[in-house]
């Protein structure tokens, strides 16, 4: 499941985020990957002191887990701190998938759903899109600024060449309460209904059947 989440980010947060990273240092994105991600990984990524990384991530992070999309489609357990790639003119990222499990000892987390958000309007640079392997063919992901996309993280996927002018992104990673792809689509299909429902006829006895469940298969699928 593949979806594009509107709005992480409004116009003044945006600016703030811009003005942190034109102010940041971005060492060679290579450094932080494993031995198969540094054959075809070409960026770089913010390096900043601790206090300045917290700022950031209470902008972005904080924006993106309480958006009741991302929500219902990542159904969070552990969110990872994002990192925040710079890709200049000539760099990409080829063809991978994302490691399973990440983090430090004593604090790894399984990644179920990789989600990025872009941080730059697409007019800035040519090329860069985000292409994603699914069962519908390639899709190629370039969206405004402030919006973002959430995805399987066990799909093959690649950054295209930046061809022209700078593209910023923050990319992190969820482990899931719910394990199996197939049931959270499932679950984030019936959430998109039962919204529908509780908006058109939130009184009607189907919106309390659909809420019903919607709630208790999230209850008999978690893995908590």
């Amino acid at each position: 499941m593949l979806v594009v989440i509107r709005n992480v980010l409004n116009p003044t947060q945006l600016q703030q985020v811009r003005s942190m990273l034109d102010q940041g240092h971005f060492v060679d994105g290579r450094l932080s990957a494993g031995k198969k991600a540094r054959q075809v990984k070409n960026n770089e990524e913010l390096h900043a002191p601790a206090g300045q990384m917290e700022k950031l991530n209470q902008l972005v992070m904080g924006s993106l887990v309480q958006h009741p999309e991302y929500q219902a489609a990542a159904m969070p357990y552990r969110v990872a701190a994002p990192y925040y790639a710079r890709y200049t003119e000539g760099m990409g990222y080829g063809d991978h998938v994302d490691d399973p499990v990440m983090g430090p000892p004593g604090g790894q987390y399984r990644s179920d759903v990789s989600t990025t958000v872009f941080l730059n309007d697409p007019e800035q640079y040519t090329g860069g899109e985000l292409v994603i392997q699914t069962s519908f063919g390639e899709q190629s992901i370039k969206l405004a600024a402030g919006d973002a996309v959430a995805y399987p993280s066990s799909s093959l996927h690649r950054v295209a060449a930046v061809t022209s002018g700078t593209r910023f992104v923050a990319v992190t990673w969820t482990q899931s309460m719910l394990r199996d792809p197939q049931r959270r689509e499932l679950l984030f299909q019936l959430y998109q209904a039962r919204e529908q429902l509780m908006q058109s006829d939130p009184d009607a006895h189907a919106t309390t059947q659909v809420d019903h469940v919607y709630v208790n298969l999230v209850r008999m699928w978690s893995e908590l």
